[in-house]
């Protein structure tokens, strides 16, 4: 009994780190046709307390007070209007696939003017457009946002964002996106992160699951995927089956660097040829420290100032450190943190290690 509990332990053990080195094929890929269609309208935002648009500030305000009034037959044409409860705004949302007529969606309006805020407004009926210039959706309702702004006769406090806010399902779909994937004979699988390894592998474990060799990697970023006769007209049920795969995904030695915050990301298969690092910083210190020099009151002299500059400078030297061949990017990270360096500073010694042809990756700055 012992040895048969020792045997299932070793095979859980075993299998356990395999399974979790993969992933789901959905969880990798993108499939051709199914995808979100960014759609974008200008309007207009009222019921705002006072926090709107400046008319002599956003003429486009107000030639878009005067057109909708003149829409409801009421002409405003040469008077002078000085609302200030009416926002000019930027109106976008994304239309989910396979969404029908009627379905609700979110939207999103942005300030375009000078307005302060506009909590507490309401947005009119606004026309979404897609990029092939058509009505796809219509927004309309209140708006709420995160931020908020608060101010008196001489202070003010703001926080968040105030001039951007949300229409929670204030979208309503009216024309819907042709697409019919179940008349496909073929379906391309685009990779999220394209590798050849990678396509490969999804390809190989389509096949295997299919019995025949229909998919096939074109690139490092398609995977080719013929419609079995016995999934024709059900291409729903083909892709069920296929997304539940589970690939083991590759990916290339990188080292992502963002000098604006400092933040370095290293890939788990870095490698770093043997190398030795050292790192120092100079400083300078300047200090003033003037003399005020008083001359004897029967002298006849005048009061002068001279200037008394001190300048030190100070090293501060790391000894050697040796990373050796083949290491880890754990022995990596260890051995540089050893340097007791900070991320700046870690940043210019990857790219000294590149430069010198020990870095066995691609460094990409964002």
């Amino acid at each position: 009994m012992l040895r048969r509990i020792l045997a299932l332990l070793m095979v859980v053990a075993t299998v356990v780190p395999a399974q979790a080195n993969t992933s789901r094929i959905k969880d990798l890929i993108d499939v051709e046709g199914i995808r979100d269609n960014q759609l974008i309208g200008y309007g207009l935002v009222v019921g705002l307390n006072g926090t709107g648009d400046t008319l002599n500030n956003s003429p486009f305000t107000r030639q878009s007070i005067q057109s909708m009034m003149e829409r409801l037959g009421v002409n405003t044409r040469g008077m002078n209007l000085r609302t200030a409860n009416v926002a000019a705004v930027m109106v976008t949302a994304n239309l989910p696939p396979f969404s029908t007529q009627g379905t609700r969606i979110d939207v999103k309006v942005s300030a375009m003017g000078d307005a302060r805020s506009l909590q507490g407004g309401e947005l009119l009926v606004t026309p979404l457009v897609g990029a092939d210039g058509e009505v796809y959706a219509v927004g309309q309702g209140a708006v709420a946002i995160a931020g908020f702004q608060a101010e008196g006769a001489a202070a003010r406090i703001t926080r968040g964002v105030p001039t951007v806010g949300r229409v929670s399902n204030g979208g309503i779909v009216e024309r819907e996106v042709n697409f019919a994937i179940n008349r496909m004979a073929s379906i391309r699988l685009a990779l999220r992160n394209p590798d050849l390894t990678t396509a490969r592998r999804i390809a190989s474990a389509i096949n295997d699951f299919i019995g025949a060799p229909t998919a096939e990697p074109t690139d490092p970023g398609t995977v080719n995927l013929k419609v079995p006769a016995r999934y024709e007209g059900n291409i729903v049920a083909l892709l069920t089956e296929i997304e539940q795969l589970r690939v083991q995904p590759d990916s290339a030695a990188k080292v992502i660097i963002d000098e604006a915050s400092g933040i370095i990301v290293m890939g788990k298969d870095v490698r770093v040829s043997t190398v030795a690092v050292a790192q120092g910083n100079l400083t300078v210190t300047i200090s003033e420290r003037p003399q005020v020099s008083q001359p004897n009151a029967l002298a006849g002299g005048r009061t002068v100032v001279t200037p008394n500059t001190s300048i030190s400078t100070t090293e501060d030297g790391k000894r050697f450190a040796l990373v050796r061949e083949g290491v880890s990017l754990q022995e990596l990270v260890d051995g540089l943190n050893a340097l007791g360096i900070g991320p700046r500073d870690l940043i210019a010694i990857l790219q000294a290690i590149k430069a010198a042809g020990a870095l066995q990756a691609e460094i990409e700055v964002l």
